[in-house]
C-alpha cells in the first residue's frame, strides 16, 4: 500500500511539474507586420535613386541617338559612292555597329548593376530601421506583409516605419 502511494505521490509531483512548466513558459509575444512594398516605393532615397538612374539614362540615350545619326549619314554617303568605295565604307559602318551594340550592352549593364546596388543600400536601410523599431518598441516579431494571409489595422506598423526612415 505503501508503494502506491508513494508512485501516486510521484505521478502527481511529475505531473505537477510537466503542467506547470508548460504555462510558466508560455510568453505572448508581440506582433507587427510592414508593407515592404509601399516602405520601399516611399522611401525619399528610392525615389531620389531613381530619379538619378533617370538622369543617367537620358545622358546615355542622348550619346546612342549621336551614334544612331552618325550610322545614317554613313549609310546615305555609301549610297552615293562607287562599288569599291561602298565596300570600304561598308567596313566603317560595320564597325560603328558593333560599337552601337558594344554601347548598347555596357549602357544596360551598368545601369543594371548600379539599380541592383542601390536596391541593396535601400533594403539595408529598411532592414535596420525596422530591426531598431522592433527592438525600441518590444516586438518579438516582424513580418512582411506579403506573407500574411491577414493582418489586423492595429499591427500595421508601415507607416512608423517610413516616418522613421524619412526623417
Amino acid at each position: 500500500m505503501k508503494k502506491i502511494i508513494v508512485l501516486a505521490v510521484a505521478a502527481i509531483f511529475i505531473a505537477g511539474m510537466f503542467f506547470g512548466s508548460a504555462t510558466a513558459s508560455a510568453k505572448e509575444y508581440k506582433i507587427g507586420y510592414v508593407d515592404l512594398a509601399k516602405v520601399f516605393d516611399e522611401y525619399k532615397k528610392t525615389k531620389d535613386s531613381e530619379k538619378n538612374l533617370e538622369v543617367k539614362g537620358k545622358a546615355k540615350e542622348v550619346e546612342r541617338t549621336k551614334m544612331v545619326e552618325e550610322l545614317r549619314k554613313l549609310k546615305d554617303e555609301q549610297a552615293l559612292l562607287s562599288e569599291k568605295a561602298k565596300v570600304e565604307k561598308q567596313t566603317v559602318i560595320d564597325n560603328k555597329i558593333k560599337g552601337l551594340q558594344d554601347f548598347d550592352k555596357t549602357t544596360r549593364d551598368e545601369l543594371i548593376k548600379e539599380r541592383n546596388d542601390m536596391l541593396g543600400l535601400i533594403l539595408k536601410d529598411i532592414e535596420k530601421i525596422v530591426t531598431e523599431y522592433s527592438k525600441a518598441n518590444g516586438y518579438d516579431f516582424i513580418l512582411n506583409s506579403r506573407m500574411l494571409l491577414y493582418g489586423g489595422a492595429e499591427y500595421d506598423l508601415t507607416n512608423e516605419v517610413l516616418n522613421k526612415l524619412n526623417k
